[in-house]
This record gives structure tokens, C-alpha cells and sequence, in this order.
């Protein structure tokens, strides 16, 4: 009798994790990698809410062979399968040695448009949530997010369909911070700043670890990370979360950074602006709906660098943004940004809304469909989970002790 309850327990104990992810409010599609098709080629489907009229079957594809023309087609078998996880199984995403094979799992943008999954326009917020196991690379790991093959680079070359950006929504390994949790949207579905990546992302504070996908059972069931971005509209905070943890990261010296000196720029542009005389440095043609001046009504603190009779320079932290800031005769005569803050990002604008089914990407996982082909992402997927609304520190918390499973 003892082996009878123990047996009959196991399905509810089994099921928990899942129970738990589909009864927080607001979910849109969660794929576990258990749940498939039940006839035809039983692809992977999502758990839904009622009365959804999809369940989000995902298909295979290697999106070199449909972009450049080169390299053979995926199939499933294409994704080993851990047969363990989280939610009792994963797939992993491969360091692919073959330069013409970049495979992923996907949605077509037919069969996503206009449903749930398609968060865009305005008012709307989203949180993605994958549990995963990095073992190398920082690139995607699930979302809405063509980044347009479109873009000079050497190995656009030879490539034979080119298309525009068609960015939404994403989460990330890291990008720029390696191994953070960083979400990525974008308003136009293209580039920001004058730059010709789209910059508009956030990095958690805490980082994952890399551990190599072939290692033993005990130490893949110890290594699950929970990797989350939230956009809240209604505080245009965009935020990454590993672990249920967000963190504050900042980066110093913006102007230096490769890619965020055009947010700087941006912010110096929208200052200058404001300004009644033309400054030094101003750009006159740039983009006013691309100015990145995030809310500086009141400092967090004040600090006094260097002060004489004639001059004061005050180190001003916002919400945002550290600025340094020259008075002469209590009056600003000069500033400089100093400091960005990463997380939280400061995103000002609704998710972009293509303007059709053709113009739209479709929802990825593993990789996206970019120019430069990198591998991206390589370890294991044990669930991906999409909201049409931003979790609390409680809620993603909550799904976070999911990451260790239960034996």
C-alpha cells in the first residue's frame, strides 16, 4: 500500500511545477517540452489559457538554409532531449560546428498574428520567462525578434532573401553582459539611436554561470537558471531577473561604451534641445523621437565634486541616469552623462506593431534570425513562458524555485 500512495502521488508531484506557471494570471503560452501534438508529427505545444484557439505548435527550421540558401533543413532530432528538468524534460540547443546550420524552434508569424502571443502596441506590457542551463554563449534565448538580415555585414554577402528588423520582445543570455538575464523590445522593430542595432535592453545584476551541457545528471539538476524580462508600460521599466532576483546594474562612462555611446548621444542630442543657443556637439538632424532623456525631475542624491567661489560641479543621481552638472552663479551652464543605468532600462515608447503578418517575425527558441549568424546560445531549454503583463518581484520569485526539480 506504502509503494501504491507513493506511485499515486507522483503525477501531482509531477505536475506541480507546471500547475504552477499556468495558474499565474496573465499567461499567454508556456511550453514545458513535455506537452506535444497527439497525432501528425507531434511537435512540442504550449499550455494556454482556456478557450484559446492555438496551442502554438512549434516547428523546426535552420533559418541559414531559408535565408542565404545554404546548409540542409532541421528536424527535431536536431534538439536532444534531456528526458529530466524542471518540468520533466528539456532540449538542448547545440554548439554547432557547421557554419551554414543554425537551427531553432519557432512559431510562423502566420500562425501567430494577432493572437495572445502577439504582445504589441499601445499599453502593453510582457514577461518572458525561460528556465535554461547556459552553456556557453550570451544570444537569444525566446521571443519576437527578426533582427532583419538586412544589415552591411561581410556575411550578408551572399544571402538571398534580405528583410527589414522585426523585433518585439526578447529574452537574452546576456548580450552585452554575458551571462545576465537581458531583455530586449523594441518600438520600431529596427535600430535605436542612429545606431544600427536595436539598444533598447537590460541586464540582471547577477550572472549564470557556464556549465557544459554533457555533464552529469547531479550537476545539470543543480544548475537550472531561471532567466526573466519584464516590461511594465505603465513605469516604461524594462527589467531582466535571474533567479527571481533583479539588481540594480549601472554603466559608467556611456560616452566610452561601444554600442551605448549612442544612448549617450541620444541623451546629449535631447539635451541640447532644450537648449535656446545651438551647443557644441549639437546635431540638429537628429531623430527627435529617438532623443533618450529619461525623467530627471527631482535626484536621488546630490553629491559636490569640486566647488570654488566661481564654479560648483555636482555629481546628480536619478532614477536613470548620473549626471554631472556645472553651476556658475547657481545656474547650469554645462552637463554630462556619466553613468546609465541598465537595470532598470528606461523604455518610453509602446512595443512595436507591424503592420502586417508580412512585415511581422515570427516567436523563437534557441536562436533568432539575425545577419551575422552567429551560434548564439548553447545548453539546455527546460521551459519558456510568455505573460501579457509584467510579474512581481513575488510572482517571479515563486517561479524561480521552480528551477530546482524535485527528484
Amino acid at each position: 500500500m506504502k509503494h501504491l500512495a507513493l506511485l499515486l502521488a507522483f503525477p501531482v508531484l509531477a505536475a506541480e511545477p507546471v500547475a504552477t506557471v499556468t495558474n499565474t494570471p496573465g499567461l499567454v503560452a508556456f511550453w514545458d517540452f513535455s506537452k506535444r501534438e497527439t497525432d501528425g508529427a507531434k511537435r512540442f505545444t504550449a499550455h494556454v489559457p482556456a478557450g484559446a484557439t492555438t496551442d502554438y505548435p512549434l516547428d523546426a527550421a535552420n533559418y541559414i538554409k531559408d535565408y542565404w540558401g545554404a546548409g540542409r533543413e532541421a528536424t527535431y532530432a536536431d534538439f536532444p532531449q534531456l528526458g529530466r528538468g524542471p518540468f520533466g524534460n528539456a532540449i538542448r540547443i547545440v554548439k554547432e560546428t557547421d557554419a551554414d546550420f543554425r537551427p531553432f524552434l519557432f512559431v510562423p508569424r502566420s500562425r501567430l498574428h494577432d493572437t495572445p502571443l502577439d504582445i504589441k502596441g499601445s499599453g502593453k506590457s510582457v514577461t518572458v520567462v525561460v528556465w535554461a542551463i547556459r552553456e556557453s554563449g550570451n544570444h537569444a534565448l525566446a521571443g519576437i525578434w527578426h533582427e532583419g538580415t538586412d544589415l552591411k555585414e561581410k556575411t550578408t554577402t551572399t544571402i538571398a532573401k534580405v528583410e527589414r528588423g522585426q523585433r518585439q520582445y526578447a529574452l537574452f543570455a546576456g548580450l552585452n553582459k554575458q551571462g545576465s538575464a537581458c531583455g530586449h523590445v523594441s518600438e520600431n522593430g529596427a535600430s535605436s539611436f542612429l545606431n544600427k542595432y536595436a539598444l533598447h535592453k537590460c541586464n540582471s545584476a547577477d550572472l549564470s554561470p557556464e556549465v557544459p551541457a554533457d555533464s552529469p545528471a547531479e550537476v545539470l539538476g543543480k544548475s537550472w537558471q531561471c532567466f526573466a524580462m519584464t516590461f511594465n508600460h505603465q513605469k516604461d521599466e524594462l527589467t531582466g531577473w535571474l533567479n527571481g532576483v533583479s539588481g540594480d546594474r549601472w554603466l559608467d562612462n556611456p560616452k566610452n561604451d561601444r554600442l551605448i555611446s549612442s544612448a549617450y548621444n541620444a541623451y546629449m542630442q535631447g539635451h541640447y534641445a532644450k537648449l535656446l543657443a545651438k551647443q557644441d556637439g549639437e546635431d540638429e538632424s537628429f531623430p527627435k523621437d529617438q532623443y533618450y532623456n529619461p525623467p530627471e525631475a527631482e535626484p536621488v542624491s546630490v553629491k559636490v565634486l569640486r566647488e570654488s567661489a566661481e564654479e560648483r560641479v555636482e555629481l546628480r543621481e536619478h532614477r536613470f541616469t548620473k549626471i554631472e552638472v556645472t553651476l556658475r552663479g547657481g545656474k547650469e551652464v554645462a552637463r554630462d552623462l556619466v553613468a546609465l543605468r541598465l537595470n532598470p532600462w528606461w523604455y518610453p515608447h509602446d512595443l512595436y506593431t507591424p503592420k502586417d503578418a508580412q512585415s511581422g517575425g515570427p516567436f523563437t527558441i534557441g536562436r533568432v534570425i539575425h545577419s551575422s549568424r552567429g551560434v548564439g546560445f548553447t545548453g539546455w531549454i527546460g521551459g519558456v513562458a510568455v505573460f501579457d503583463r509584467a510579474l512581481s518581484t513575488a510572482e517571479l520569485a515563486k517561479l524561480a524555485e521552480i528551477r530546482n526539480p524535485k527528484p
